[in-house]
C-alpha cells in the first residue's frame, strides 16, 4: 500500500511538471502589479506569445495604458547586441504581444507601461532554448 501511495505521489509530481506549460513573472512597479505570462516554458527560439495583466493598487485591471515590450541580448564576441521592441495590444483585460527570440541564450526583457504621462517598467531575464 505504501508503494502504491509513493508511486501515485511521484506520478502526480512528474505529471505536474510535464504540464507546466506557461512561464510567468509577477512584479510590482510603482502602484501597479504586473503579471507576464509567456506561452512556452522555457521560452524558445522563434515566436513566443506574451499576455500581460496590469492591476492597480485596488486590484482593478488597468486597460488604458500604453504597453511596450523591449527585449535584447547583450553583445558577445563576434556578435553585436540585439535589441527589439514589440507593441502590446489590449484584448479584454490583457495586453498581448509577440516576441521573436532569434537565438538560444539569455534575453533581457523590459515591459514598459505608460499611463497618465508616467512610465513604469518591470525587468526580467529569460533563457531561450
Amino acid at each position: 500500500m505504501k508503494r502504491l501511495a509513493l508511486f501515485t505521489l511521484i506520478f502526480v509530481f512528474v505529471a505536474g511538471i510535464a504540464y507546466a506549460k506557461d512561464y510567468e513573472v509577477r512584479k510590482k512597479t510603482g502602484e501597479f502589479e504586473v503579471a507576464v505570462t509567456i506561452d512556452k516554458n522555457p521560452p524558445i527560439t522563434g515566436d513566443n506569445n506574451l499576455a500581460i495583466q496590469i492591476k492597480d493598487a485596488s486590484g482593478k485591471y488597468v486597460t488604458d495604458a500604453k504597453v511596450i515590450v523591449d527585449y535584447s541580448m547583450p553583445a558577445m564576441p563576434g556578435m553585436p547586441a540585439m535589441n527589439y521592441k514589440a507593441d502590446a495590444e489590449l484584448k479584454g483585460n490583457e495586453y498581448k504581444a509577440k516576441i521573436n527570440l532569434s537565438m538560444a541564450g539569455s534575453w533581457n526583457v523590459a515591459v514598459k507601461l505608460t499611463k497618465g504621462g508616467k512610465t513604469s517598467s518591470i525587468k526580467f531575464t529569460v533563457d531561450a532554448k
